[in-house]
Order: structure tokens, then sequence, then C-alpha cells
């Protein structure tokens, strides 16, 4: 059941607009937090609602549906797993219209003590995300009434893996030092591409998994920021910023990275994708509240009333909202083996080369970005920004 159009594009461009404040490394989810803004939004009134509604980019009265449509997606496309929970006092009473729209299984019980209840939540996370993340990103303490989560994992092994050796930058914030590199060979040049925007343009490297998750490689002209990168590659997944594929780049430099040339070869051999990048881990630990307006929590993290009557008659204000994200990109599937061979040749000068083939050099050796993209939606689950390798 694939995400309607208007929700995909409301999710990346959050997405887009998160990315804009990005610094250095990270990584972010706002395919995680989207789903609660929206229940969030459809529970809220007054000036709450309408700047919640603003942030989920949908009419409040649309937002669970859509949200609850997202969910379903996410959690039943292969290679990711998504799941929202519910916590709250026994003393609180939920509005059944609101409640009855969560998914269901997804309303729990805050016991009473903060350290028993905190212990549950953990468990719930790592349960939900297969151990990446181990520890809920809120606090449960005395006062707490309700905690509204949502977890998102997500896996894939590459339908080419790569060879894993050294990289060493000759240039640079990376130069001289010794990366763990990963290479390959394809004969898929659509597989790359460059976006030009009014920042500049931006090299684009698929890698495609083999489960309809894939990853993102965004190589900016280095004076570029972050957001800009993200962003060119986020409107990228929507259409609005096209991507001029590998077959129709021109010879010499043709992007940042990116290089285009016709070597000689001795027999016809096809045009080729060379791909050199890095490994990388990046975690990241946001508190949404530094960045309220984005997420229109300006007015709904007001404690001294409350801002929720859809969802409760008691007064719910947002006394704490964060996000913890893990992001690995490694060979993934690849394993290494050993074959040393000594072959005779004939003696003699070598051939004379009669032909050319078109080779396509990507090399991400400098800080890049990426983005985790679910490939039959064009969702961005995941987006980060790397600045130290692994």
């Amino acid at each position: 059941m694939p995400v309607a159009g208007t929700t995909n594009r409301a999710v990346n461009g959050l997405t887009a607009q998160w990315a804009g404040t990005a610094s250095g490394g990270t990584v972010f989810s706002a395919a995680g937090v989207w789903p609660l803004l929206a229940f969030l939004a459809d529970g809220a009134a007054g000036a709450a609602r309408a700047e919640l509604a603003a942030a989920v980019g949908l009419p409040a009265d649309e937002s669970a549906a859509a949200a609850r449509e997202l969910l379903h997606t996410m959690a039943n496309a292969p290679g990711v797993d998504a799941a929202l929970g519910l916590w709250t006092r026994r003393t609180l009473e939920l509005r059944e219209e609101w409640a009855d729209g969560l998914p269901a299984d997804a309303h729990g019980v805050l016991g009473g003590d903060p350290a028993a209840d905190q212990r549950e939540l953990d468990a719930w996370a790592g349960k939900r995300t297969g151990g990446l993340i181990e520890r809920m990103p809120v606090e449960v303490r005395d006062d707490t009434a309700l905690v509204l989560a949502s977890a998102l994992a997500l896996r894939t092994t590459w339908l080419r893996p790569f060879e894993e050796r050294p990289v060493r930058p000759s240039a640079g914030p990376w130069r001289g030092r010794t990366l763990r590199g990963l290479s390959r060979r394809s004969v898929r040049l659509d597989r790359v591409g460059v976006a030009a925007v009014n920042g500049g343009r931006v090299t684009e490297v698929r890698v495609l998994g083999d489960n309809g998750v894939d990853v993102h490689l965004l190589l900016g002209d280095e004076h570029m920021t972050p957001g800009q990168v993200l962003g060119a590659g986020t409107a990228a997944l929507d259409g609005a910023c096209p991507v001029v594929k590998g077959a129709l780049l021109p010879l010499g430099p043709a992007g940042p990275g990116l290089r285009v040339e016709e070597r000689p070869c001795v027999t016809p051999r096809p045009p080729a994708l060379e791909v050199t990048t890095t490994a990388f881990e990046v975690r990241a630990h946001h508190d949404l509240l530094d960045l309220h307006g984005l997420f229109g929590l300006s007015t709904a993290r007001d404690t001294s009333r409350g801002h929720f009557p859809g969802i409760s008659a008691s007064p719910l204000a947002v006394g704490s909202a964060r996000q913890s994200v893990l992001a690995r990109f490694d060979a993934l599937g690849f394993e290494a083996a050993a074959v040393t061979a000594v072959a005779a040749a004939p003696g003699g000068p070598p051939p004379t080369p009669r032909y050319t083939a078109t080779v396509v050099t990507a090399t991400l050796d400098r800080p890049f970005g990426f983005l985790a993209v679910h490939r039959e939606t064009r969702l961005a689950l995941a987006a980060g920004w790397v600045d130290e390798p692994w």
C-alpha cells in the first residue's frame, strides 16, 4: 500500500527543512517524527493545532489518517520496521475518538514508578529497532502523564557488494588520512547523476539494496552547506530538481567528485561506473524543542496551560521531544577470500588498443550527505551528513 503522494511530499518536505538546519556530522529521521506530529495535530486546539498542521503540511483533521497510512506503509515495506507506542498514567482518560485512531495494540500504561516505567520504554525501543537504539530518548519523570513514541528501523544488503580497501585522499578535510574505503565497478551509468541547484551542483550516487531500500550518496560543490546538499537530494526525490544521468554527462569533470573519460581498450567493453567512497557510522541525539518552530511545537511546549483537548480533558502540554538515531554504511554482505594464481602469457609487445570505453568515476573522499530511501514511494526514511568517516 503506497504512501499517498501528498503525505510523501509532506514527509520529504520536513526532511528538507530539517536538513536546512544541519551542520557537522548528523543523522535524523523526519519519517520518524512526522507521525507523532500528525497525531498531536489531530488532538490539538487553537494556536498549537495551527502550528502543528503547518509543520505536518496537511490540514489537522486529515493528519491522523495520513499518519496511520504512513506507519502501515513503512511497517509493511521489506527491510523496514515501524511502530508507534503510547503510554499514559492510569488516571489520564483519553478521548475515545483520538485513541481509536491510533494503531491497534499501541497503548500501554505508566505504572507510577519512573524507574520501572523507563525500563519498560527502553525495552520497547530496543526491541522495535533490533537493538540499534537501546534507550527511549525521553526520560520518564514523576509528572509524566503521557509518552507518544515511534520506532523506525531499516536494513538492506547491497545488490552489488563493495570491495573494502584503504583510501588515502590527496585533498580536502580528509587529506593524508587512511580511510576504510569501499570501491566497486558496475555497468549501470544511470546509478549516478548530477543535480544543479541555486547553490551549486550535487553528485548523486544511488546504491541499491536487495529489498527496495536504497541509499543515495550526495557530494556537493565544496562551498555548499550540508543543508544545501541534502536539500538538493531530497528535491530530486520528488522530481523538483532534475538530475542529469551518467550516460548524458559530458567528458571531463562532470560534477563534484565526478569524471567522465574514454579509456583505450583492446576489445570492446561496455560503459562502466567506478565508485569509491568510505564506510561510516553516525549517531545523533536531537532535542526537537530546540527547533520548536520547525516542528510546530512553539505553543504546545507552554506548560502553563493545556493544548490538546482532543486527546484528553486533562490539560496536556509537550514537556520534552527528542530523537535518537544511528546509521551505518559498510560493505554489507561482503565477504573476503583470497585466490592466488600465476598464469603464463604469450611473450612480445602488448596489442595496440583499437577501442575506447566510457568510464564514469565517482569519488566521495570528503564530507558528503546521504538519504535512505524507500525505492517504490521515493520516501526519505533517514538523512544525514558524514564529516567523520569510519
